[in-house]
């Protein structure tokens, strides 16, 4: 099967509200490796690399966040899969 990687960029009220833990959780659940990382202007970064399906259920999920999150917008871009180069999915 086929892999694909993505890179998203969140902004809105996403650092400080379990954002990144909760990410990875889901990631766990769609067996997806990655990261999810605090950027200095107060987005997250996440990576992720798997099943077609299972990124795009990912960047649909990132669209809404955990409950304490306020998402304005989320960017995808398209990377190789071998950009990530990670086993499981780790927050930073």
């Amino acid at each position: 099967m086929s892999r694909v990687a993505a890179r998203f960029l969140v902004s809105g009220r996403v650092q400080g509200v379990f954002f990144r833990a909760s990410t990875r959780e889901q990631a766990q659940r769609l067996a997806l490796q990655g990261t999810a990382i605090n950027l200095d202007d107060g987005r997250v970064e996440v990576r992720a690399v798997g099943d077609p399906e299972a990124v795009a259920a990912l960047a649909a999920w990132l669209r809404h966040g955990p409950p304490k999150a306020r998402v304005d917008a989320v960017i995808r871009e398209d990377v190789p899969p071998a950009s990530i180069d990670e086993q499981g999915f780790s927050i930073r």
